[in-house]
């Protein structure tokens, strides 16, 4: 069994700008993303799962470490400066990496 190593990137941010942050992926070459509608608490209050634009919304990518440096460098030129968002990024190991390219 052959693992191929990728990054995981994660991005929290309001449910209402998934889409903004689905175009930014684009734009740094991640074309596949899974996102959620979750709940939770930080140090600016708690977001309800209830309503949905008010609520968080964990964005996950699997890309080539290049690509998630062009994804985390962009986030963090265009938004992270002024806004309560969170972006990190984990080592992964994938069976079929030909399912997160382009």
């Amino acid at each position: 069994m052959n693992l191929h190593p990728m990054k995981l990137v994660t991005i929290i941010c309001q449910a209402i700008l998934e889409e903004r942050v689905v175009e930014l992926l684009r734009e740094a070459g991640a074309h596949r993303h899974t996102a959620f509608n979750v709940r939770g608490g930080g140090y600016q209050g708690g977001r309800s799962a209830d309503i949905v634009e008010t609520g968080n919304a964990p964005i996950e990518v699997i890309a080539k470490p290049e690509v998630s440096e062009s994804l985390l460098a962009r986030l963090h030129a265009k938004w992270f400066a002024s806004d309560a968002r969170v972006a990190y990024e984990n080592e992964v190991r994938v069976l079929r990496p030909s399912q997160f390219l382009a």
